[in-house]
């Protein structure tokens, strides 16, 4: 392991010379950024190929595509971000001017998990420079091949003293906790992000906690059967179900379950063929630990579609389960891989108690042509964000910020969002020399008559 201590010392006294505050250093960041990856696309996908059998059209679409994007509109807008904001001044404060300050929080440790392990480490990072932050990130061991590729490009492109990646288990993790950083941004599970929040709390160090949770995706009778099986058979199994935002299970009217049911099931076979073992497009399940929890999965209930395994190749079919009851182990927490439970239910009041009665999830999804069912469901249900009519795509988007509530996480990035999250908001309250109202001052006798009038 690299000497955290010397590498965190090397990145204050950098950040304290101020050229990271420049907003010309932070756009040359963020192109040279842009070029790396541009640089080394190949290198890239042939990783995510090795760490989780992604394609090339799947490792591009939500890791390297995703970031140029991000990239792209952060260039575009950051100085317009950065100029202080005024804002309205209260007439007591009369003669004077208010404004707000984005400042950098000085070093940022970026913690990353590993069923995104591109995407989700450069991300945060991005937002780190744009706020004039020096970054100290943490790739999982989970997925070497990209930890490591990601390890050799920060490296080539950027001085230690401003960004360093640092690698290995998690004991090491647990010796960067254990150093005082000025902000920390952690992607993970949410047992993780309890631990995050604690070292964090003994230095007082603010945080962004992207966590997870059982996201519900809810399919009303009003509803076009054959759009919202194509839509959700999508965001269930792309990256194999290892999506934090990912429809953890189905809660479907009852009219309409069969045929949801069955659409499923077409689109499985139409996406990822009669046999996805052998889909080009199908990726694995991370490692042993992780295919051995989710086979134990496959225990309860009825598998209407998939269920087939192979420990060798760390494979588990795309599956469908029916007959699941809220007592079973699949419910208990986030499932995080390829297998969807199916519960029916009768009438929208019934759901909302029910979604309600668990954890605030990550994300929630509602599929329904009613207008006034999905005003329901968005007033009464708390949620981090989520589609209506849709899955996953609401984070592929730069505009809206993304992040968990509750349960599934503490505070949101992305766009705008990832700037503000790795900024103080500094406030400031320029006094005018030429009037000084003597209201204000000792001695106070009678004058709480005219405060009163003036404060009411």
């Amino acid at each position: 392991m690299l000497d955290v201590k010397n590498i965190l010392k090397k990145q204050r006294e950098y950040f304290l010379t101020g050229i990271t505050k420049d907003i010309d250093f932070r756009t040359e960041k963020l192109n040279t950024l842009k070029r790396a990856i541009n640089s080394h696309q190949d290198e890239i996908l042939a990783a995510l190929k090795k760490d989780l059998n992604k394609s090339g059209f799947e490792a591009y679409a939500t890791e390297v595509g995703i970031l140029l994007d991000e990239i792209n509109y952060v260039v575009k807008h950051l100085r317009k971000w950065i100029k202080p904001q005024r804002v309205r001044t209260p007439i007591t404060h009369f003669p004077s001017s208010s404004f707000i300050y984005s400042e950098p929080y000085g070093v940022s440790l970026i913690i990353a998990p590993w069923n995104y392990p591109f995407q989700l480490a450069i991300a945060p990072l991005v937002g780190s420079i744009a706020a004039g932050n020096c970054a100290v990130v943490k790739p999982s061991e989970y997925s070497p091949h990209t930890s490591e590729l990601l390890s050799r490009i920060i490296a080539r492109y950027f001085d230690e003293q401003y960004i360093a990646v640092v690698q290995g288990d998690n004991e090491v993790s647990k010796s960067l906790l254990e150093e005082q950083f000025d902000y920390i941004f952690f992607t993970g599970s949410v047992p993780v992000g309890r631990i995050v929040m604690q070292a964090a709390a003994k230095h007082l160090t603010p945080v962004t906690l992207e966590l997870g949770g059982k996201s519900p995706c809810i399919v009303d009778r009003e509803v076009d059967i054959d759009l919202a099986a194509r839509r959700i058979t999508w965001g269930k199994f792309i990256n194999c179900g290892q999506t934090c935002v990912a429809p953890d299970y189905l809660l479907v009217h009852k009219d309409v379950k069969k045929d949801l049911v069955t659409h499923i099931g077409k689109y499985i076979k139409q996406f990822y063929g009669e046999n996805p073992l052998k889909s080009p497009d199908y990726v694995r399940v991370i490692n042993q630990r992780h295919f051995k929890r989710l086979k134990g999965f496959l225990n309860k209930g009825n598998i209407i579609t998939g269920g087939y395994t192979d420990e060798k190749s760390l494979y588990i079919a795309p599956t469908v389960i029916d007959g699941i009851t809220w007592d079973d182990d699949i419910m208990q927490d986030e499932i995080f891989g390829p297998i969807l439970p199916v519960l029916e239910y009768d009438n929208l009041s019934e759901v909302i108690t029910t979604v309600n009665d668990n954890p605030k999830p990550l994300a929630l999804y509602f599929f329904s042509n009613n207008k006034r069912n999905q005003k329901i469901v968005l007033r009464d249900i708390s949620f981090g964000g989520g589609c209506i009519n849709d899955t996953i795509i609401h984070l592929a988007t730069p505009h809206l910020p993304f992040g968990g509530v509750g349960n599934s996480g503490l505070g949101a990035y992305h766009g705008k969002m990832s700037f503000e999250a790795f900024s103080h908001k500094k406030s400031i309250l320029k006094k005018s020399n030429l009037l000084d109202i003597p209201l204000r001052y000792p001695p106070y006798k009678n004058k709480l008559r005219l405060l009163k009038r003036v404060l009411k």
